[in-house]
């Protein structure tokens, strides 16, 4: 009960007037990034589709930057967020597969296990500079005790292992379970109810903001993966959505120009799930599981009010990756000495173009399925090495059997 009047609280400010404010530090701002998942580049009405509605987006992009060429490393939900939270490629992170000859790579947890110790996650380098790091919604990078967010740098999490994938009745497939930290609490549609994670987002920036520390929220909601689901509250009300809700919350509490977000989604629309359960990738071929456009070139939105031009466009070429090396920048947190594959965006975000110097300017985008290159884009041009036409016998001839100029 005392956890219900406390969201209902929280929620119910959102229609009042602004709160205390907190100073204002930006040398040390507050990081949310917000991952969707399998949220298609064409689900955005800014970007042009008449037949989505999603004014709180869309208004986000008139305050912030919109990036068209935003890519994800993986058109698969696991590589994909291992990704974002290390800023390697899958390959390099060690988490991705290899069955199928990059036809499958769902679950590399099921081989090995969960994302490796070895592994430096950007909540456990945000503690460096006293930052607070929360998980809401979907992990997906191991679900076996060792392999948990609280292990990996989080001090907090509100969510699920794996995938909803629900409801279900059978007892053989039951519903995918929900954890408060380490502690599981119940199950999404049983216990929990679907949408439990925006409260729970409010309450920590609420914490946070109280207690002024800075803090990092990675929020990210599984719901927007089929089976496609809107609770009550939400049903045939695109304009209160959460994501609006989230940065309304952050302008009542006074800390909106301190506060770094970035929308974005783990990969393309799966367009294999029918009209009724998938979204749109734009113009773009194809969607999730594949390395054509409409599988890795993902939305996103960056914002942060007095930083971040109002109204802006970036045509850089970018990537889920470069939120490590960006989150980093903005927290003042040295890189830490590995091979990195993400870049810091900070010259893109704050100046709207790279420095005279800066490696963004001639950047790839490598497109991986499993440890197999599948493409690279470069400027305007992209090289298909593999697509999904080749047969599993061209995958098994040793390279110097092959005539690769047909891929180009």
């Amino acid at each position: 009960m005392h956890k219900f009047i406390h969201s209902f609280t929280v929620l119910s400010l959102l229609t009042c007037g602004r709160v205390s404010a907190t100073p204002v530090n930006t040398s040390t701002p507050n990081i949310i990034i917000m991952l969707m998942d399998d949220m298609g580049w064409g689900d955005l009405g800014v970007f042009g589709q008449p037949s989505k509605e999603t004014p709180n987006l869309d208004k986000m992009a008139a305050q912030g930057m919109l990036l068209p060429n935003f890519y994800t490393a993986n058109p698969l939900c696991s590589p994909s967020r291992a990704a974002l939270l290390t800023g390697r490629l899958p390959v390099r992170n060690g988490f991705y597969t290899t069955n199928g000859h990059a036809r499958n790579a769902y679950t590399p947890q099921e081989i090995m296990g969960g994302i490796s110790s070895d592994e430096l996650l950007l909540p456990r380098l945000l503690k460096k500079k006293g930052y607070v790091s929360k998980i809401v919604g979907k992990w997906h990078l191991g679900h076996r005790p060792q392999y948990l967010p609280l292990e990996h740098g989080f001090d907090q999490w509100f969510g699920a292992p794996n995938c909803h994938f629900g409801p279900y009745d059978s007892s053989k497939t039951p519903n995918v379970p929900v954890y408060n930290n380490s502690e599981m609490v119940g199950r999404y549609y049983e216990e929990v109810k679907p949408h439990s994670d925006l409260p729970e987002a409010l309450s920590f920036i609420h914490q946070q903001s109280v207690s002024q520390q800075p803090f990092f929220l990675y929020w990210a909601p599984d719901s927007t993966h089929s089976p496609v689901y809107a609770s009550k509250s939400f049903l045939g009300r695109s304009q209160r959505g959460r994501v609006g809700q989230v940065l309304s919350w952050l302008s009542v509490l006074g800390i909106e120009q301190n506060t770094f977000v970035l929308f974005t989604s783990d990969n393309g629309a799966a367009v294999m799930s029918g009209p009724n359960q998938s979204g749109s990738n734009g113009p773009f071929l194809c969607g999730k599981e594949t390395t054509f456009e409409g599988g890795m070139r993902e939305p996103a939105v960056a914002w942060w009010p007095g930083h971040i031009p109002e109204g802006s466009v970036s045509f850089q070429l970018a990537s889920v990756m470069d939120l490590f090396s960006t989150s980093l920048s903005l927290a003042g947190v040295p890189l830490p000495d590995r091979t990195l594959d993400g870049l810091d965006l900070t010259p893109i975000l704050l100046h709207s173009r790279p420095d005279n110097n800066s490696s963004l300017a001639d950047r790839p985008i490598f497109y991986y399925r499993g440890n197999q290159l599948m493409a690279v884009r470069l400027g305007p041009y992209k090289a298909h090495y593999w697509t999904w036409s080749n047969s599993l016998e061209e995958f098994k001839l040793p390279l110097h059997q092959e005539d690769l100029s047909y891929h180009f």
